[in-house]
């Protein structure tokens, strides 16, 4: 009998790769980035036998990109899966990014066996070291039987207050070894208690400067997106007549035809979003950073304003711009609060008659007339009028995705995948595959450079695979834009190494990828030639030979005041 039940309890045991995936599916996880190696093949011999789906990058940059695409379009955290060193060091560009943009990321990397830790055995890296200031929490599994209780940690702590990219050091003999763990644990995490709900008395304070206001200003951050808080801001902005203005990463939390907002502000916002911030009395601000990108000249910045900061991260607030009614709370729960309060409605007529008057009169521009290249704006509005606005549209870095910012008709949160803080080249393409694997049923867009086109292309081996029927728009000035673009300006033209001499033949590439290609270089034919390739079924590139000299304006110089924009009238 006791060699009976020895033999239940033995079978009944798991090795830790199975465990962990187990753990997986108790946290929802739908798909995995990942790509394998020696530390990880016990991990990956378990998901052969889950039915987890693990998409296969050429890159472990592309895999980290593309969970970061998913997690952006989806609000679902993104998980990765890569091996030990070069696998793991090749994933800290996207965790930082991630880090940057409060992505929900968990990214497992495989280590060298427990003994071999701190003695460099092949392919050991210090994850924990390197990942510590880019990730909100990371962890390394020194005993299988603490694997669940990290993986539940990691999830929470992920996906609460500002979200963010966690680590999971996983050292190979953890996912060989056998266990009885259960993959359920509860959190119980005593020192990790984000505040969500807002103080009565700063709801109160907010209420009586709104009520008093001229001038206010709504600032949407990409906070709103994460506390899907766009219905309650719009609430807000047309009970009391305020005018919204956003950053590129708050940009489709409220449609960009509506009455009250203004555009996009920062260093290439537009005038009358730029000119709000100046001159407002109010400017409430919903989870935004204050980055140097929209708050261009510290000293400067919105003056004449009582500032209100909403942001669940209370290590923001104050750490850019004076705050006079701080808020640590989720921004939802804040606008919930503000609106279920009485306020008297401001007066805001003048206001919004000067901001109105400015927005039409100002508007983004470029020269309409010249047939003799092909302007990227004219593309931009084009792919906004096929896709009639309602395309997922992931960019990469550079002058691009500035005016895709500016250009594209945005009509919904989640709707704008960008490397916002980082501002990283080569994010563009895992991204968008990343949002389509996320959101299967939705049209979506990528824009890319041929700067960056060329550091992650790789990842077009995807496509066909998993029959992923994404347009990619390649913008090519032969030149990495934005680096030629501040040389001309600030550099007295000297464009040091940001021209490209030789460029592959796009078309061929990504034909050798199986992928349908079109070049369209001629501005005479360029509607009808970029709409008849655009509507071709599947996958596709479209390379469009854009203007080598055009530059993104408006534009503020570094360190001047909002007000301060060249290619304004």
């Amino acid at each position: 009998m006791a060699s009976t039940q020895k033999n239940a309890i033995v079978s009944d045991k798991i090795s830790g790769a199975k465990l962990l995936l187990e753990c997986l599916v108790k946290q929802n996880v739908e798909i995995v980035f990942g790509y394998p190696g020696g530390a990880v093949l016990p991990l990956y011999d378990a998901l052969y036998q889950n039915n987890i789906p693990n998409i296969l990058t050429r890159h472990e940059q592309g895999a980290v990109h593309a969970a970061q695409g998913y997690a952006k379009s989806t609000g679902k955290p993104g998980v990765v899966i890569v091996t030990s060193g070069p696998g793991a060091t090749n994933a800290v560009t996207g965790i930082a990014d991630a880090m940057s943009d409060s992505v929900p990321l968990v990214v497992i990397t495989g280590q060298v066996v427990t003994e071999g830790i701190g003695k460099d055995a092949f392919q050991e890296a210090d994850i924990l070291g390197i990942t510590l200031p880019i990730t909100k929490n990371n962890y390394q599994v020194r005993n299988i039987n603490d694997l669940p209780r990290i993986i539940s940690e990691a999830f929470h702590i992920a996906t609460t207050g500002r979200k963010g990219p966690v680590v999971i050091d996983l050292p190979k003999d953890m996912t060989v070894c056998q266990t009885l763990g259960q993959a359920d644990c509860p959190v119980d995490l005593e020192s990790y208690h984000p505040n969500t709900e807002p103080s009565p008395l700063q709801i109160r304070r907010l209420v009586e400067n709104l009520a008093a206001a001229k001038r206010p200003v709504i600032l949407a951050g990409g906070g709103v997106v994460a506390a899907e808080a766009s219905k309650e801001l719009t609430y807000l902005a047309e009970k009391y007549q305020i005018p919204i203005i956003a950053s590129l990463l708050g940009l489709g939390v409220v449609s960009s035809n509506h009455d009250l907002f203004l555009g996009m502000a920062g260093m290439h916002g537009s005038y009358a979003a730029n000119m709000a911030l100046v001159e407002c009395d109010l400017l409430i601000n919903l989870g935004c950073r204050f980055s140097d990108r929209l708050a261009t000249s510290s000293k400067d910045f919105a003056k004449n304003a009582t500032v209100v900061h909403v942001d669940i991260d209370p290590a923001e607030i104050g750490k850019v711009i004076p705050t006079t009614i701080p808020i640590v709370a989720d921004v939802k729960k804040t606008l919930l609060a503000l609106l279920d309060r009485e306020c008297a409605l401001p007066d805001t007529r003048e206001w919004q008659n000067l901001c109105q008057k400015r927005r039409k009169e100002q508007p983004f521009k470029y020269d309409r007339c010249d047939n003799s290249e092909i302007k990227p704006q004219k593309v931009i509005e084009l792919v906004g009028k096929l896709t009639k606005g309602n395309a997922i549209v992931a960019t990469d870095v550079g002058q691009h995705q500035m005016w895709v910012a500016q250009y594209y008709p945005f009509k919904f949160a989640k709707q704008l995948i960008t490397s916002g803080g980082l501002g990283t080249m080569g994010y563009g393409i895992p991204a968008g595959i990343g949002a389509k694997l996320g959101n299967p049923s939705k049209q979506v867009v990528v824009f890319v450079g041929d700067g960056g086109f060329q550091m992650t292309n790789q990842e077009f081996a995807i496509l066909n695979e998993h029959q992923l029927a994404i347009k990619f728009i390649l913008l090519n000035n032969s030149s990495l834009g934005m680096v030629r673009q501040w040389q001309e300006v600030f550099f007295d033209n000297r464009r040091s190494q940001s021209v490209f001499k030789n460029s592959p033949d796009f078309v061929m590439l990504a034909k050798a990828y199986g992928i349908e290609a079109d070049r369209v270089d001629d501005p005479k034919t360029m509607e009808a030639d970029f709409t008849t390739a655009f509507n071709k079924p599947g996958p596709g590139l479209i390379e469009v030979v854009v203007s080598a000299t055009e530059h993104v304006l408006p534009m503020i110089p570094p360190g001047k005041a909002n007000d301060q924009m060249m290619g304004v009238d």
